[in-house]
Order: structure tokens, then sequence, then C-alpha cells
């Protein structure tokens, strides 16, 4: 994640000369710069454009925190003009929500009784309009959220339980640092979603529980504390097995180096330390391997508590509302015959050749065909094929094949014998049935 200090104002400035067509016209810029008089109705359009502006900057360059006094000097510097209305603007943007500041959310690794102090002080002293030139760094919400979401979706990809705890470096790594993973823990923390963690053991040892489902998080148990520095072992542990291969690796090499140079008693010396390196990395993976393993019983475990509390509330509801078990059961065997024969539907599907490459002109050149054998059926009286016009003129029969044959419907799914069937009537009674194979 980016920072303020990382974008160059001059790249801003690019940005904002592509996104604001108008940016250069000197009479439209004068009444943006001019600071805010009157009614609101009067200056709000420009208000509304300082507004959107920002937020789209801060959004396009993934900007959590900014610089009040860099946002006005050197993103929106034209020439040595400055707008004179960004006070209020970042002013009205901190009443709406639409900025924020560190010192209003509530610092988690402190004690529950400080962040209750702190929010009544933050009432009491918060200034009506702060001074946001005078501000470090400024919050932009919008960024702020989707950035935490952006974390919890993260967690989520590589965790199955409904909460997961993760060591405080590794929620800077994903945060992108510490400044930002501080103002993301603050506001998760706000939203009931995340839990600041600390073991101080033989080693202080910090971190987060963070929820990975929609409900808010389940309360800290000393398990959560255990977890926690569980991982942080496995994590030192890791590290320990990375400078060990980077020490074999430059061992390896100078030994190969001492012995192309005829140099075998430097090259002994080393093969003893690649000895000592090599059993050292042997111990540390193993001890890596039973952490690990007791992580993954852990996690085992959680699932089946899950799995069993599922199992509890069901056979509760079931209880509740009466049902029996052949119901169930019954309901089970319905589920499950559906589920086969929509398999068996899909399995045809993918049989059936496709006719998407079929051009209009070959369908309506086999439509002819149909029509001209379909025409000399008709006139062929036969014992299995007569068509019955007793009573009726020349023209009403060419009517009714006529209307059997605007009937007729061509289908893109081809059946085991595809045939058209054209029946006469003679008065309300059906007297006759045609039918012709497709060729």
């Amino acid at each position: 994640m980016d920072s303020i200090s990382n974008v160059n104002g001059a790249i801003v400035r690019d940005f904002i000369a592509k996104e604001v067509a108008d940016w250069d016209d000197d009479v439209i810029a004068v009444a943006r710069f001019k600071a805010f008089s009157g009614q609101r109705c009067d200056w709000e359009p420009s208000f509304l454009f300082w507004k959107q502006l920002i937020i789209k900057i801060a959004t396009h360059f993934r900007l959590l925190l900014i610089q009040p006094s860099q946002v006005k000097n050197d993103w929106f510097n034209r020439g040595g003009l400055t707008p004179l209305c960004l006070d209020n603007v970042l002013s009205l943007m901190y009443n709406e929500g639409d900025i924020t500041r560190t010192v209003d959310l509530a610092d988690p690794s402190s004690g529950r009784f400080s962040q209750l102090v702190r929010r009544v002080s933050n009432l009491i002293t918060r200034p009506a309009t702060p001074d946001f030139m005078a501000e470090q760094r400024v919050i932009v919400t919008a960024v702020l959220k989707d950035k935490a979401a952006g974390v919890v979706k993260h967690l989520s990809e590589s965790h199955w339980n409904p909460s997961c705890v993760v060591t405080m470096k590794k929620f800077q790594d994903i945060c992108g640092g510490q400044e930002e993973a501080s103002v993301i823990l603050r506001y998760l923390s706000g939203c009931r979603t995340a839990q600041y963690l600390s073991v101080n053991k033989k080693d202080f040892v910090e971190g987060v529980k963070v929820s990975l489902s929609a409900g808010a998080l389940s309360s800290i148990t000393n398990l959560d504390y255990d977890v926690l520095h569980l991982i942080w072992t496995t994590e030192k542990l890791q590290q320990q097995l990375d400078v060990t291969d980077r020490r074999y690796e430059l061992l390896r090499k100078s030994a190969l180096a001492s012995l192309q140079s005829g140099n075998k008693k430097l090259a002994l010396s080393y093969a003893r330390e690649l000895k000592l390196v090599t059993h050292s990395r042997e111990k540390c993976s193993s001890l890596l391997s039973r952490v690990e393993e007791v992580l993954g019983v852990i996690a085992d475990a959680e699932s089946t508590k899950k799995v069993a509390e599922a199992i509890q509330i069901g056979a509760r509801a079931i209880k509740e509302n009466k049902i029996s078990v052949e119901d169930v059961d019954l309901c089970l065997r319905d589920i499950q015959e559906s589920i086969d024969s929509h398999k068996e539907i899909e399995k045809i599907l993918e049989q059936t050749p496709s006719y998407v490459d079929i051009e209009d002109e070959d369908i309506e050149e086999e439509f002819k065909k149909l029509e001209l054998t379909v025409g000399k059926e008709a006139q062929v009286p036969t014992p299995e094929k007569t068509i019955n016009t007793e009573g009726r003129t020349g023209s009403e029969a060419a009517d009714l094949i006529s209307d059997a044959f605007s009937n007729l419907k061509l289908s893109d799914h081809p059946a085991e014998k595809p045939g058209i069937t054209l029946a006469v009537s003679d008065g309300d009674k059906i007297t006759k049935k045609l039918e012709m194979e497709a060729v």
C-alpha cells in the first residue's frame, strides 16, 4: 500500500490534468480557487468539485493517509496559485465523514478503560472546526473501508475458520506498513471485527484476531493467546531456516572455491561448518514441523467444534418444529434425486452436438426440402396416408395444408427421430396424420 510520501506531486498533477478537462482554464480556476462566501448554495458546487477530486485522487493512488499541506501546496498548485477554500473543504469533508483523524479512532492496544476515557475526552475537547492544515495526516474514509475489506478478504483466502489470529508483523505486511496497519486495526476494532492481542512470556508478542465472517468477533480466549504464541514461534523458526539456508549456500560456494584454488585445508574447514549448519537446520526444521502440527490439530479441533455446534442447532430446530426423522430422511432423498437428475441432464447436454455453426441459409434450404417432401406425400393417396377432404373444396384443403406448414417449428436440439405431424380434420374430427422423417 502506498503512503502519501510515495506519490510524487507531479504525478498527481498530471492525473488532475487528465481528469479535469478545464483545469488550465484561468477564468474557471479563479472561481474555483477563491474562498467560500455567502450562502451554501453559492459555493456548494465548488465544494463538491474539490471533495470529489480529493477522493478520486486518493482512491486512484490508493492513499489511505493524506497530508493536508501537501494537498493544498503541491497537488493543487497552479503556478503559485493555491485554493483558498481548501481549509473549508476539508472541514466540511470532516463533518460529513469523508475524512477523519487518527485521534478520532480508538487505539485497541490500550485498555478498555483507557479507550473509554479517550472517547469521552475526544467528545469534550474535540474542536468544532479542526485546523486541518496543522494535521500531519488525515484519513480518507472511502479508502480506509476499501483497504480494511481487502485485508479481511486476504486473510479469508488462507483461513477456513470464521476467525483467525495473526502476528502484528504479518498484519502490518498485509496492510502495507506500520502506520497503515495501525489505522486499519483501529477501524476494524471500532467495527468489532478485530481485536488486539499481546502475550508477554519470554518475549513480548503482539497480534490481531480478525473475524472472517459477517458477524461480530467472538470473545478472546486463552486459546487465542496460545495460538498467537505458536504462530509467532513458527515465523521465528522460518526466519531462522532462511538465515541458515543463506549461510549454507555461502559456505558451500566458499568450500568449492577453496577446492578449485587447491587450498584443501581451508576447504576442509568450510566442510566442517557445513556439517554444523546442516545439523542445526535439521533440528530447526523438525521443531517447526512439530509446531505446525500442533497448530493443525488446533484448527481441526475448532472446525470439529463448529460442525458439532451446527449439528446441535439442527437437532434443536427439528425438535422445536416437531419434524420426524422420517420426514428429514425423505427430504434428503428428494434432494439427492434432484441432484442426480440434474447431473444426468448436464451429462446429456454435454454429449449433445452443438449447432451454433449452422448458417440461416442452410436452415432455410432444409426447410424448403421438407416442404417439397410433405407436398408430394400429401398428393399421393395411400391406405395409410389419405387426406379426407370430403365436403371441402380444393382451396380449403390447400388452406389446411398451408396452416399446418405455418405451425411447423424448427428446434436447435435434435431428437432421436425428428419429424413433423400434419393433421387435416373433417369437421371437428381428425381423419389423418402425416409423419415425415427429417432429412
